[in-house]
């Protein structure tokens, strides 16, 4: 079975970054060092999926599908929480048999603000200013929690988070949990 292992997207005030590692591994071996898991659905919307490949390529197919089938019947792109719903729904639809994928969506909501939404494998969704997912998301979102969140700190004054500084911070994290990365922002 060939492993995808991590992806993590934050969203700004009006920008969001997503990034992913770009190895595809099996236990200890690296079967490639050029396999990114962030695929660009529109001009506002990434997806991240990690997990098994054959069943990210499976889900990203069919979704990208739909969304062609979307704009011929509709003359305009689908928006990003929009993307979020559907998948949500085929996600649902496969939940006796699921994709073994961890999917985080990233993008341009309608308003021009910055938006991430992280999924389960059957579906459940939440929009979400960050989050990390895949084999190195117990290292990472802890990480992210303390610079973004400020969780767990006291007497901090919270800032808002620039893209320079967002994009600076994803590029650690994939660094930190891989080695090797893709970055859209």
């Amino acid at each position: 079975m060939f492993i995808f292992r991590t992806v993590l997207a934050i969203a700004g005030e009006d920008f969001s970054v997503i990034a992913s590692d770009t190895r595809l591994s099996q236990g200890f071996s690296i079967h490639s060092r050029d396999m990114p898991k962030t695929y660009k659905l529109t001009g506002s919307t990434v997806l991240g999926a990690c997990g098994f490949h054959g069943d990210v390529l499976t889900l990203t197919k069919v979704l990208q599908a739909r969304l062609k089938i979307y704009e011929h019947d509709h003359n305009e792109k689908m928006s990003t929480p929009a993307i979020a719903a559907m998948l949500s729904t085929m996600l649902y639809y496969r939940r006796f048999f699921p994709y073994y994928v961890y999917n985080i969506v990233a993008g341009i909501d309608d308003q021009g603000k910055g938006c991430v939404f992280s999924f389960d494998p059957v579906g459940s969704y939440e929009r979400e200013s960050y989050r990390a997912g895949g084999s190195a998301s117990a290292m990472l979102q802890p990480l992210l929690d303390n610079q973004i969140g400020f969780k767990n700190q006291e007497n901090v004054t919270k800032t808002s988070l620039s893209q320079e500084k967002a994009v600076n911070l994803v590029k650690d994290c994939v660094h930190l949990g891989s080695g090797e990365g893709h970055l859209y922002w």
